[in-house]
């Protein structure tokens, strides 16, 4: 292999030779969970095929929930690393086997985020956050020893399954991106230094729930959707895949804004994104990218949790953009009044500026 192809093994020992005294537990545990991934990107592509021919009736997206998770726990739970997993799957944490050794690190996932997706053949991924274990653990981790502010976190990541698939990693000093190759079965640098564009016109949201926008979150999206005549005085492109990981990724490369905000449906549940294993990852990945991450009012990892399957509102990505929002919360009710739905006053089709009529 060419030097210049630096794989994730080699990327991982090098930054723990970095920091002096290092057991190389960490990097070992890293390319574990890598390991996980392109067991599970093998089985996504098989789609449809995966436990076919059984007896019950389960969705695909269903059958690989249940399956990547059992890969996940069953490429990480041996390697002597970790002290507890926790997963999206499982109503709280998983302890390890008493006859494993047990290591200083947590390790919090979803195994397969946009699972829906799987039925349309659209991306979906997989998220990790790893944390150090807060106290001695003989009897493995409990909930407690999870619920930690994000900022605690040692590393995150994510693997896009798409076209190719990519592993996207920040240990804290900055974000690399990593394709598998597999005609070697490694992950090969790509995207050295990954950093979000600052400038952007793209935003992401879900407008079939804009009738339960609070009013921060309407006035932002009515200035994009004014577009080149309006106050923000350029036009803006709207998408949403409903896949994290997906989105996440463009906002990476092409820079833009992703908002799962707070709504008004149920006050006791006003954020829809898990925050151990969604948010705080995600965020800490794009802290490091240059961008920010909010609920609209705080700092994502400044959140102190209060239970593992914790959700809670997200907006993050160009950094302007984000504090723009921020601002927006803090004066609610700045901003014109909104009597019918943004969209449904919107023609397909921007009108000339008056300037350029004839």
């Amino acid at each position: 292999m060419p030097d210049r192809l630096k794989t994730l093994t080699r990327y991982t020992i090098e930054e723990e030779h970095r920091h002096p005294g290092s057991s190389g537990e960490f990097s070992a545990l890293v390319n574990v969970v890598a390991t996980a991934t392109k067991i599970i990107a093998n089985q996504v592509t098989r789609g449809a095929i995966v436990g076919s021919g059984g007896e019950e009736p389960v969705s695909v997206s269903r059958r690989l929930d249940v399956l990547t998770d059992e890969i996940m726990v069953g490429q990480t739970q041996w390697t002597g690393h970790l002290s507890g997993l926790l997963s999206e799957q499982r109503a709280g944490a998983l302890p390890l086997p008493a006859t494993q050794r047990r290591g200083k690190y947590l390790l919090a996932y979803d195994a397969l985020d946009g699972s829906s997706n799987i039925d349309v053949n659209l991306p979906v991924g997989s998220i990790f956050s790893i944390l150090r274990t807060p106290r001695d653990t003989p009897d493995g981790a409990s909930d407690a020893d999870f619920l930690q502010p994000g900022v605690q976190q040692v590393c995150a990541g994510f693997t896009l399954y798409g076209p190719a698939t990519m592993l996207v990693i920040t240990t804290g000093s900055g974000v690399d991106g990593f394709t598998l190759d597999r005609e070697i079965g490694a992950f090969v640098l790509t995207h050295p230094r990954m950093r979000i564009p600052e400038d952007t016109s793209g935003f992401a949201i879900n407008a079939a729930n804009e009738r339960f926008w609070e009013r921060p979150v309407r006035r932002y999206v009515q200035e994009c959707l004014e577009g080149l005549d309006g106050p923000r005085g350029r036009d803006f492109n709207m998408r949403w895949v409903a896949s994290l990981v997906a989105d996440t990724f463009h906002i990476l490369t092409r820079g833009g804004i992703y908002l799962y905000p707070r709504d008004t449906r149920n006050p006791a549940r006003p954020g829809r994104v898990s925050l151990l294993y969604g948010a705080n990852p995600i965020a800490f990945i794009v802290e490091q990218a240059g961008g920010a991450a909010t609920t609209g009012h705080d700092r994502v990892m400044a959140v102190a949790p209060v239970e593992v399957h914790q959700r809670v509102p997200f907006i993050f990505g160009s950094r302007t953009e984000v504090l723009r929002i921020e601002r927006y919360h803090r004066e609610p009710d700045a901003g014109p009044s909104f009597d019918s739905s943004l969209f449904g006053n919107r023609s397909l089709f921007r009108p000339a500026r008056h300037d350029q009529r004839t």
